[in-house]
């Protein structure tokens, strides 16, 4: 959420950034409802300073001056009742708009249309050239018995999965292995809640936008979460913390639930887009200041980046267009592994900097060295998401027999095992 005093000094801006990323938003008519809502907070302080001004001279009036001032005091009473009234009114619907005016870009992000318009900043790793004809992963997993996506969709629908055996014990090996690596960068492992309020979901940003994107529990007003980022910050959400304890530094493996509205018929065979899966993500709350928020987003992306090198899969980070910076981000790349299947990258990271977007909407603050306070600023980036992950790892390390070797780094959470071979 952006402060209403931004929006009124900055209205241009905040136009061009919301064209830049495809949303509509009249903020025209919010500074009409803001002009109304100050206009009526001038005319209730007023009344109120009649009533004040009316109830202290009373002591003072004779029999006939008390009765008109008491029958004033009802009249200025039932108006001071129906100005409230109204500014409860245009109150409750300048907050409603206020959420879906989008935070504005920073200099610099691309415009464009989809993910095709991402400008790519960096790559890694080499493509391999395979001697045979190489199997994708939903093959491999189907030959070496270690995925069935059969059997879950019998009980559980489209877009489901069952992970057996090697595969189940690969998916364990591969989120351990990258909270592992987080926790040696000295970020603190949580255990979040997966089901949560629709506060946190608005505070964060998901919501109103998200809501057809999200499963919805309505007998308890209930929701599954898409990503631990929405609970990581809720976290701190209604707090003041002491800049001495800043950044705050935090990452969690966690079930993740999505929809995935409006993508029927889109990657619907393998594991690339489903609607359950783990991910270990690392949230940043820090300093409200754009230097050293630039500072944790490169750390963020720095993690995510040695996970892939550490696993050897081949990847490169874009910058993410307007159209592809969300609602609340004022920056995002994108990490795509390289996956032979689709014979191209992929997404399988997302890196974002949102600036104060969600510490206002969550009421996160800091207290600074002078005693002033400030919202902070909140940073989130995937290090890793499985079965996502698994598309790569699979494909990339498979052998003419259809068998596939495990990366070294992921051996010791393997129980030894060096290699996925055919029963």
């Amino acid at each position: 959420m952006l402060d209403i005093h931004y929006i009124r000094h900055n209205i241009d801006k905040i136009k061009k950034g919301a064209s830049i990323k495809g949303f509509a938003v009249d903020l025209d008519l919010i500074i009409v409802l803001d002009d109304k809502k100050r206009e009526l907070l001038y005319t209730i302080e007023n009344i109120r300073a009649q009533r004040n001004q009316n109830a202290k001279a009373l002591p003072k009036l004779t029999n006939t001056e008390r009765a008109d001032a008491i029958q004033k005091g009802k009249e200025l009473k039932e108006a001071l009742t129906k100005e409230e009234a109204s500014l409860a009114t245009i109150d409750a619907e300048l907050k409603e708009l206020l959420l879906y005016v989008p935070n504005p870009p920073l200099d610099g992000i691309p415009a464009g249309k989809d993910d095709r318009d991402n400008v790519e900043i960096k790559k890694w790793g080499h493509i391999p050239q395979f001697e045979f004809q190489p199997k994708s992963h939903d093959e491999l997993g189907e030959l070496l018995d270690i995925i069935d996506v059969n059997q879950s969709a019998k009980f559980a629908g489209s877009r489901t999965y069952i992970l057996k055996n090697e595969g189940a014990l690969l998916e364990h090996a591969v989120t351990r292995f990258a909270v592992d690596h987080i926790l040696k960068k000295g970020f603190e492992l949580f255990s979040i809640p997966v089901i949560v309020r629709d506060e946190a979901m608005i505070g964060t940003g998901f919501f109103p936008l998200g809501k057809e994107d999200t499963y919805t529990m309505e007998k308890d007003a209930l929701y599954l979460i898409g990503t631990s980022e929405v609970s990581l910050v809720s976290y701190y959400s209604n707090e003041i913390l002491d800049v001495k304890n800043l950044p705050k530094k935090s990452v969690t493996l966690s079930t993740c639930f999505r929809r995935e509205a409006g993508t029927y018929g889109k990657d619907t065979k393998g594991l690339y887009r489903v609607h359950q899966f783990q991910k270990v993500e690392q949230v940043i709350i820090c300093k409200n200041d754009i230097n050293v928020s630039e500072t944790m987003h490169t750390l963020l992306l720095q993690n995510s980046e040695e996970i892939l090198q550490a696993l050897g899969i081949p990847y490169r980070v874009a910058l993410a267009c307007g159209a592809e910076t969300g609602l609340g981000q004022v920056k995002k790349n994108e990490i795509e592994s390289w996956m032979p299947s689709r014979n191209a990258y992929a997404e399988t990271h997302s890196c974002s900097s949102l600036h104060e977007f969600q510490a206002r909407r969550s009421n996160i603050r800091y207290r600074d060295e002078e005693g002033k306070i400030h919202f902070v600023h909140t940073l989130n980036n995937t290090a890793i998401a499985s079965p996502r992950i698994l598309i790569p790892l699979l494909e990339l390390n498979q052998n003419k027999d259809g068998s596939v070797n495990i990366p070294k780094v992921l051996q010791p959470y393997m129980n030894g095992i060096s290699m996925i071979k055919k029963k």
